[in-house]
């Protein structure tokens, strides 16, 4: 690609506090990409500070790395402000990676409390550290697919942290999207006599583990986030049973209180009070994401919460051309210097 003014990418380190102790046993010192734009070196000026968070099966560090095809997001983030499509801003890659493969963002005791971790450590942490506009006017979040929901659930979740957010492609609609995995999920664990614990342990010895074997670790990792059930194993309850596959209707109510179709409603205050509100969805989104990203927008229009809506041409993969319209106008909604 041609050659551009480029911003640099440093590093956070971090201990947190919240983190130890957690379920899986995962790091607590971590290290976070941070994309400082181009010139932050000179002069004292301050930048508003977008959050990104990765979608399920990545982290900060590997949204950042290089790539053989296309831009990375750094190179994205040049070529923005370098066309003037978008201000210079501070963007953090926050590393939640857990040992279930992914992260939801939310609090849970079977893996950590990762919405804190963002909100009360991380946030501050990225203040102290680098020159950010540091209110919450000048803070945004976003993130595709698990990351999109991510964004959502800490725009409800904990209000007056962040002013705007987008989701691309996040997770709704779990009635659609999740529920058609769980006869995969059984036969899966079927190979391992149902014990979770003996198919995680062979999931990371695995060299090579299949497109079911994520699967059904995803479907551990949203039992983890969304029904955490101190005694049983992995601190997770499914909401089926193994044997029949049958729906577990209490446990699948745990489920769908996270589902953003049903949270905006308990949470429309604070979605009213932000200052930009983004959700997409690719037409033949192959997870199905589109249905619940409709009717989470029929719901925004019902409640009242303005907010911006699209459908593109496209599925839930190879959607980082989405940044090139959210980015810009996410930022057109905070406080600048």
């Amino acid at each position: 690609m041609p050659s551009v003014p480029a911003g640099q990418v440093t590093s956070l380190k971090h201990r947190s506090l919240l983190l130890v102790g957690n379920a899986l046993g995962d790091p607590v010192d971590r290290a976070h990409p941070v994309y400082l734009p181009p010139g932050y070196e000179q002069g004292e000026r301050r930048y508003p500070v977008l959050w990104c968070l990765a979608a399920y099966t990545n982290a900060g560090p590997g949204q950042v790395n290089w790539r053989n095809h296309g831009e990375n997001l750094p190179q994205r983030l040049d070529r923005l402000i370098v066309e003037e499509r978008m201000p210079p801003a501070i963007v953090v890659f926050p590393d939640c990676y857990t040992s279930l493969g992914g992260n939801q963002y939310v609090n849970t005791p079977a893996m950590g409390r990762y919405a804190d971790y963002i909100v009360d450590e991380l946030v501050p942490a990225i203040d102290d550290t680098f020159r950010t506009i540091a209110e919450p006017a000048a803070r945004a979040v976003f993130g595709k697919s698990s990351g999109g929901f991510g964004a959502l659930h800490l725009a409800m979740q904990r209000p007056g942290v962040f002013a705007a957010a987008a989701c691309h492609a996040g997770d709704c609609g779990f009635d659609r999207v999740y529920r058609r995995d769980f006869p995969l999920c059984c036969d899966v664990l079927a190979r391992h006599d149902g014990d979770l614990e003996h198919f995680v342990r062979t999931f990371w010895r695995d060299k090579r583990p299949g497109g079911a074997a994520f699967h059904t670790m995803m479907t551990l990792c949203l039992a983890a986030s969304y029904s955490p059930a101190a005694d049983r194993p992995l601190g997770l309850q499914l909401p089926f049973d193994l044997r029949t596959c049958r729906l577990d209707e209490a446990v699948w109510e745990r489920w769908m209180r996270f589902d953003p179709v049903v949270a905006a409603r308990a949470h429309a205050g604070a979605l009213e009070t932000l200052s930009g509100l983004w959700i997409d969805a690719g037409k033949r989104d192959q997870y199905f994401i589109h249905y619940g990203t409709r009717e989470l927008h029929d719901v925004f229009e019902e409640l009242g919460i303005d907010h911006h809506y699209e459908e593109f041409d496209g599925t839930h993969s190879g959607i980082d051309w989405r940044y090139d319209e959210s980015l810009p106008w996410l930022l057109g909604r905070l406080k600048a210097a």
